[in-house]
């Protein structure tokens, strides 16, 4: 297992070259540069500013010392906020985003889960047909409609929750609903499948032939085989929440950052764009690489090549 997780974070090291190459190089060909949306500036001003951070210089040298930079684990000043690094950035936003994450992660897993492997001990009952009914409607409903509603009708209407902000603990609540929700619908139908894949097999009629409990069967014997599917897809399904709270901490006024991300990427903050793609691809190998040792684990005819 030691050489399997060396080997996959070895890995991680030509991914980031390439995707901070290609963001690199993208941003730069972009129109519009990182002081062409402030007020009008004189061309002295302009050319100390960018003399400031470098962008006088030659597109290579531009790179070269990026990536000299980032071996060091320093990615440079933020453009857009006076005296700040973006690792300081990253440092006071990071919490806040991992926090609606992982909220938004445990309402998937709670609802999705029991729904999944309900419909498929109650198959073709009205158990199995509310619940694949309800998924359906999670996978069709995406986030920027669900989230307002939300708001409109527990925030405006019945003033039970506040509809933007990260203050108060019933702010986290509307934001994690809405994008735990979305993932509890494909987490129940791929709990739903597995499950119905693994009720078939014969060592299941086995255990119901020593007269082994329903629920014995469901939780001891088959549920361990019936969550296959559902941690292959944890790996993206976690990447998906973290890329979706892009949207939501801009429809709940959530200081994170999903949502320093698109102010940057507006800004044409090249920096702070860089260095939050830097986190999110390092975060994202790093949950495969969980995925795959879990698989293992759950299934003893894997092994670690």
């Amino acid at each position: 297992m030691l050489r399997f997780v060396a080997r996959r974070l070895l890995q991680l090291i030509p991914v980031l070259f390439v995707i901070v190459t290609a963001t690199f190089f993208m941003l730069r060909a972009a129109p519009g540069g990182p002081f062409t949306a402030e007020k009008a500036v004189s061309p002295e001003v302009l050319r100390n500013l960018e003399a400031h951070y470098g962008l006088d210089q030659p597109l290579w040298r531009q790179y070269v010392t990026y990536l000299g930079h980032l071996l060091r684990g320093d990615l440079g000043p933020s453009f857009k906020y006076s005296n700040r690094t973006v690792n300081e950035i990253i440092a006071g936003k990071l919490p806040t985003s991992l926090e609606l994450g992982g909220l938004s992660l445990a309402v998937a897993l709670v609802v999705g889960l029991p729904l999944g492997v309900l419909a498929a001990v109650r198959r073709n009952s009205w158990v199995d047909y509310f619940c694949s009914a309800t998924g359906l409607i999670g996978i069709c409903v995406p986030t920027f409609v669900l989230g307002p509603l939300l708001a409109l009708v527990f925030g405006i209407y019945f003033h039970w929750f506040n509809v933007s902000g990260w203050v108060y603990p019933g702010d986290r609540v509307l934001p994690s609903l809405t994008l735990g929700f979305v993932y509890a619908a494909y987490l129940m139908r791929l709990t739903r499948g597995g499950m119905l894949e693994v009720l078939h097999l014969d060592y299941i009629r086995t255990a119901r032939a020593k007269g082994a409990s329903e629920a014995r069967i469901v939780f001891r014997h088959a549920l361990r085989g019936g969550l296959l599917p559902v941690v292959s897809y944890l790996g993206p399904a976690v990447a998906g929440i973290l890329t979706g709270s892009f949207i939501l901490e801009t429809v709940f006024q959530i200081p994170g950052l999903g949502r320093e991300f698109v102010t940057s990427a507006t800004n044409r903050d090249y920096t702070l764009v860089l260095g939050l793609v830097v986190l999110y691809t390092a975060f994202i190998v790093m949950m495969n690489l969980v995925v795959d040792v879990v698989q293992v684990w759950l299934n003893p005819k894997l092994r670690f090549e």
